[in-house]
C-alpha cells in the first residue's frame, strides 16, 4: 500500500481546501464543498474565503446570508458552523444525539433529572410565537419549571442541541457586531428538516464520509470523527469502502480517499496565506502533523490566527491599528518573507477596505 509522508498529505489538504491555488468558485458552492467553515468568531470566515477565492467579495457572503441560503448554527464538534441550508437541514438530525452528549458532557450534574424531551418541547413551544430570543432569555422562560439546573445549562442544552436553531442576522454579516439571536432552524429556512432515514441505514453517514474526504482527504477514520465529533461512522465507511482508494501514513495509519480527488506532487509550490482563527483546515483531523508542528499545536484550539508558509503553520498574525502584524514561528527566508509581506498587504487592503495596505513582519526568535 503507498506511503503517503507528511509532505504529500499537506499538499493534498492544500489543494482541497482550496489553498494551494485561490479557486474561481461562487462562496455558496466554496461554503458546501469545506463541508461548512467553523465560525464561533463571526467576522472569521470572511478572511478564510478571501483566503481560498480569487475576488472574493465579502458582500455576497452576507447576502447569503440575509437570503437563507447559508446559515450559522450549532453542527460539527457542537461547534458554530456557518454552513450551506441545504445541509443543515440534511445534516442536523444526524447530529442530534452527539450534540445532546456534548452539552451533558459540561452540564451532567445540572441537568440530572431533567426530561430532557420535556425540556424540547417546552422550548418548541416558547419559540413557536416566531420571536427570535438569545440562549439566556429562552432559558429564563423555562426558569420556573426547571429552577435547579440555571440559565446557563437550560440555555445551552436548549439552543446548541434539542432544538435545531440558527444565529441570525445581523450577527455574523460583514462588519457588524450584533448578539447572538436565535430562531428555529425550520421556521427560518421554511423547511423541515431532513428526518433519519426509517429503515435504519445511514446514507447522511455516507454523504459525510464522501463529503469529507472531498474537502480533507486522505485521512484516517478518526481525522474524519474529530471533524464532525460523530462516533458512530465505521458502518458508512465500511458502505462506501469499495467506492475509495487506500494509502497509509507513515505511521503505518490507513487512510481512505477519493479516487479521482486531487493529490498534487508533493514538491508543488504553496503560497502563503492568511488563515482566520479556528479554521477547518486545522482542526478537521485528529492527527493535525500533516500541517502543523506538535510544538504549535496548542495554536489550534487557542484561537490564534496563523500564517501557512510553505504550507505549515509558520506564524500568527493579528491586526493592530490597521496593521496585519505578523510574528514568525520559526526563522523565514528572504523569499519567504516577501511572500508572507506581499499576503499581508493584500490582507491588511481587504480588512481596512482599501485604506491601508500596512504589514509588519516581527524578528524571529
Amino acid at each position: 500500500m503507498t506511503v503517503l509522508d507528511a509532505r504529500a498529505l499537506n499538499r493534498a489538504t492544500l489543494a482541497r481546501q482550496l489553498l494551494l491555488d485561490r479557486a474561481d468558485m461562487p462562496v455558496l458552492d466554496a461554503v458546501a464543498h469545506l463541508g461548512g467553515m467553523q465560525a464561533q468568531e463571526p467576522q472569521e470566515p470572511f478572511v478564510g474565503l478571501w483566503s481560498r477565492l480569487r475576488a472574493f467579495d465579502p458582500a455576497v457572503l452576507s447576502d447569503l446570508l440575509t437570503g437563507r441560503s447559508v446559515v450559522r448554527t450549532h453542527l460539527m464538534r457542537r461547534t458554530v458552523h456557518l454552513v450551506t441550508a441545504d445541509d443543515a437541514l440534511a445534516w442536523r438530525a444526524r447530529h442530534d444525539a452527539m450534540l445532546r452528549q456534548r452539552v451533558l458532557g459540561v452540564y451532567r450534574g445540572e441537568l440530572a433529572g431533567v426530561d430532557l424531551d420535556e425540556l424540547a418541547a417546552a422550548g418548541r413551544a416558547v419559540m413557536a410565537d416566531g420571536e427570535p430570543r438569545s440562549m439566556t432569555e429562552l432559558a429564563r422562560a423555562l426558569g420556573d419549571r426547571w429552577p435547579k439546573p440555571g440559565p446557563r445549562p437550560l440555555g445551552e442544552m436548549l439552543v446548541a442541541a434539542l432544538i435545531p436553531m440558527v444565529q441570525l442576522p445581523p450577527r455574523g454579516l460583514w462588519r457588524t457586531r450584533a448578539g447572538v439571536r436565535n430562531a428555529p432552524l425550520s421556521a427560518w429556512l421554511g423547511r423541515e428538516i431532513d428526518p433519519p432515514a426509517p429503515d435504519g441505514s445511514d446514507p447522511v453517514g455516507q454523504q459525510l464520509v464522501r463529503r469529507y474526504l472531498a474537502a480533507f482527504g486522505p485521512a484516517a477514520s478518526a481525522d474524519l470523527r474529530a471533524w464532525c465529533g460523530l462516533a458512530g461512522l465505521p458502518a458508512a465507511i465500511t458502505a462506501v469502502r469499495e467506492e475509495l482508494v487506500s494509502f497509509r501514513d507513515e505511521r503505518g495509519r490507513e487512510l481512505l480517499d477519493l479516487p479521482d480527488a486531487p493529490r498534487p506532487d508533493p514538491e508543488t509550490p504553496a503560497p502563503a496565506r492568511f488563515l482566520p482563527a479556528f479554521d477547518n483546515a486545522i482542526l478537521g483531523y485528529h492527527d493535525r502533523g500533516r500541517i502543523i508542528d506538535d510544538a504549535h499545536r496548542g495554536l489550534s484550539v487557542t484561537g490564534a490566527r496563523v500564517v501557512l508558509v510553505d504550507g505549515r503553520v509558520s506564524a500568527t498574525w493579528h491586526v493592530e491599528a490597521d496593521t496585519v502584524q505578523v510574528t514568525p514561528l520559526r526563522r523565514l527566508s528572504r523569499a519567504e518573507r516577501t511572500d508572507v509581506a506581499e499576503q499581508g498587504r493584500e490582507l491588511a487592503v481587504f480588512l481596512s477596505d482599501g485604506d491601508s495596505d500596512r504589514v509588519r513582519i516581527t524578528a524571529s526568535d
